[in-house]
């Protein structure tokens, strides 16, 4: 009898996202899974995707399609980019170095977050993977400049600017399952991981037998507080007074590309463009920000119209399913990062799941190319133009 391979049961990133909910303690899968305050974002993201018919061109040979894509510079099998992410590291123990080893089985990038809970050099160390390295501006920006330095010796080729958080977002279910970046001791949260015993015995107690209680492991050792504490100074938040003149900062300081993530209007394409960024990606961050954001693909034609032939265009939120992927790159953009869909895999199998989702995008991709008669990428535009 012949054994079912792993996570064979795993069709789709829906069943992957209800196995995760079963896994996680609920207030750290809210955290991943949720987005802010009404949540219309999130509705606001899925209708418009759902909304997007492409027209399929019949009688084509699509018997050797290729979803091979060119991203800065780098050929690649997928046009996808693993999505900086906060909390991998609570979701599966060591959870940034399963999922950058699925983006590196697969070809593709991962962005580390600045927020990261595993080290950029453990990273790169441990994965193999082609790193790129996230930034939030920090209040002082010579601690800032000093991480991307560590960023670039550890090897990340890429730096991805979020511009999209001017200020902490408003997530009030957070506040009310009494789960929080700095973790925050409660009954509540206490009974939550009670509930959860597989996940509090592989993740939350295995961390506490090898290094304590998980820490945001690129701040400086004098600020690397566990994250049930706050911070002993504020040279580390969020900067609110980030605007081009920082970016004018990063290119002079950063010898990589530089990318801007969080681009939602023509005059912020075409600004990105004059300061000399390599690539954006047009999102709403998930929908985690700001409630009343339009959806990526409501404002990604123009921007794709006015600057396409002169900045390279990546795109996030909301994908759940291939057919996503190649909805936002008919739309015009060249990549799509994808976020929500691999915490789900490595919520449930580590670098394994993980690889299982990008294995179900890219075998989704592949079917909606072929019944689009699109035998290459490039292709899915003419899709979107007979829609």
């Amino acid at each position: 009898m012949t054994a079912k391979p792993a996570f064979a049961h795993i069709l789709n990133i829906a069943d992957a996202r209800r196995a995760a909910s079963r896994r996680l303690p609920r207030g750290l899968f809210e955290y991943v899974d949720r987005g802010s305050e009404d949540e219309i974002a999130i509705t606001t993201n899925r209708r418009q995707l759902d909304a997007i018919a492409l027209s399929p061109a019949v009688l084509v040979d699509v018997s050797q399609r290729s979803t091979e894509a060119e991203i800065l510079g780098h050929r690649q099998p997928l046009p996808l980019v693993i999505a900086p992410t906060a909390v991998a590291g609570l979701v599966w123990y060591d959870g940034e170095i399963a999922i950058a080893k699925a983006a590196a089985a697969a070809g593709i990038p991962f962005c580390v977050s600045t927020q990261s809970i595993t080290t950029v050099e453990r990273i790169a160390e441990e994965s193999g993977a082609r790193l790129w390295f996230q930034l939030y501006v920090w209040k002082n920006r010579q601690r800032m400049l000093a991480l991307l330095d560590r960023a670039w010796a550890a090897g990340a080729e890429t730096l991805v600017l979020t511009v999209d958080t001017a200020v902490g977002p408003n997530r009030e279910y957070n506040l009310r399952n009494g789960f929080g970046i700095p973790l925050k001791a409660s009954w509540r949260a206490g009974l939550d991981v009670a509930l959860h015993p597989r996940w509090t015995g592989s993740v939350m107690l295995r961390a506490l037998a090898v290094g304590g209680v998980p820490t945001y492991a690129h701040y400086p050792d004098e600020f690397r507080t566990k994250l049930g504490r706050a911070s002993l100074s504020d040279e580390l938040s969020l900067a609110t007074d980030v605007t081009w003149k920082d970016v004018e900062l990063l290119r002079r300081h950063w010898r990589g590309k530089l990318v801007l993530k969080g681009i939602l209007r023509v005059a912020d394409a075409l600004a990105a463009l004059a300061h000399g960024v390599d690539a954006i990606v047009v999102s709403n961050h998930g929908a985690r920000n700001l409630d009343c954001a339009p959806g990526p693909t409501q404002v990604l034609p123009a921007i794709a119209d006015a600057v396409a032939d002169r900045l390279e265009i990546l795109a996030d939120s909301g994908v759940r399913r291939g057919a996503d992927i190649a909805r936002f790159l008919a739309l015009g953009a060249r990549g799509v990062l994808v976020g929500r869909a691999p915490l789900y895999g490595v919520a449930i199998g580590g670098a394994e799941g993980a690889g299982r989702i990008l294995n179900i995008l890219s075998n989704e991709l592949r079917i909606t190319m072929g019944m689009l008669g699109s035998p290459a990428l490039a292709d899915l535009r003419l899709a979107a133009d007979q829609a």
